[in-house]
């Protein structure tokens, strides 16, 4: 047995389209969404990744706003470029770039987004209204996960689903979306008990633990659905390295039903979803359904 393998690019492509689409319906409409995107410093992953999403927000036809901040920056000078953003009718939709610097407090910039410009979904009000059922912008990467196990099969009522991590960005509010799903759901973490027996329950397994490997292919039941978010980097024998998952794939994929890659698997989703997200905060600030 060879499991499927869960197509991140192609599906984050679909989305784009999609994407795309519902953006020239609000063009002829004379809406043009917009998203800012925030950068405080120069860490060369961030940096990479803002350049990403400017390129996939132009293309998708909507207008791109990109900040950059000294690493020296300080709270207040960030927090008032949040303010101006908030005011912007350009723009429908605020990202920071996480991490920020050790001087500026990340849940108070945060908290300073207007939640419906938050495409990100980590403002409480939005993480609120995702828990309760209520409506929300829903964070990306665990949206993408979503849309990837939706690939798969349409209904997951009465399955045994165990998240593999805690993290406020991926973990709880996985567990929201997938109890939403009329799943049964275990959160997992540094100090569950036994927790390869937990991950041998599971119908669905998603990993975001950030350990290369550690999920082994004896974790796994037959004919599991695994969503790989972790993305690590590791040495390999010629002194180059290369990125693994958290789970152990070559093990695994001997055992699944299906599996998202690393690379290759949630990561183009969290891009095509935030880019999803816009749309969404652009229609909801003008009343459109």
């Amino acid at each position: 047995m060879s499991a499927r393998l869960i197509d991140g690019k192609a599906i984050a492509a679909e989305l784009r389209v999609a994407v795309a689409a519902e953006v020239a319906d609000l063009t002829k409409r004379g809406i043009k969404p917009g998203l800012a995107v925030v950068l405080v410093g120069e860490d060369p992953a961030s940096r990479v990744y803002v350049r990403s999403k400017a390129t996939q927000t132009v293309e998708a036809g909507m207008e791109s706003f990109e900040h950059r901040l000294p690493a020296d920056a300080s709270e207040a000078a960030l927090l008032a470029l949040i303010e101006g953003l908030n005011g912007d009718p350009a723009v429908d939709g605020i990202l920071v770039q996480l991490p920020l610097p050790a001087q500026i407090n990340a849940n108070r910039v945060l908290r300073a987004i207007n939640p419906s410009k938050d495409v990100d979904g980590f403002h409480p009000i939005n993480v609120g209204r995702v828990a309760t059922g209520t409506g929300g912008i829903v964070p990306c990467t665990p949206l993408g996960s979503l849309l990837l196990l939706k690939s798969v099969r349409d209904n997951f009522a009465g399955l045994d689903a165990v998240i593999v991590g805690r993290s406020n960005i991926v973990g709880k509010p996985m567990a929201q979306l997938l109890l939403g799903e009329s799943c049964t759901v275990t959160v997992c973490h540094s100090r569950s008990r036994d927790l390869p027996a937990i991950c041998r329950r599971a119908d669905i397994l998603v990993a975001a633990v950030g350990r290369p490997e550690m999920i082994r292919g004896e974790w796994i039941k037959p004919g599991a659905i695994i969503i790989d978010v972790g993305i690590n980097r590791v040495p390999t024998a010629d002194g180059k390295s290369r990125l693994v998952g958290d789970v152990a794939f070559d093990e695994a994929r001997k055992v699944a039903n299906a599996i998202t890659p690393v690379p290759g698997g949630v990561g183009p989703m969290t891009i095509a979803c935030l880019l999803r997200n816009t749309v969404e905060a652009a229609r909801q600030r003008r009343g459109l359904t």
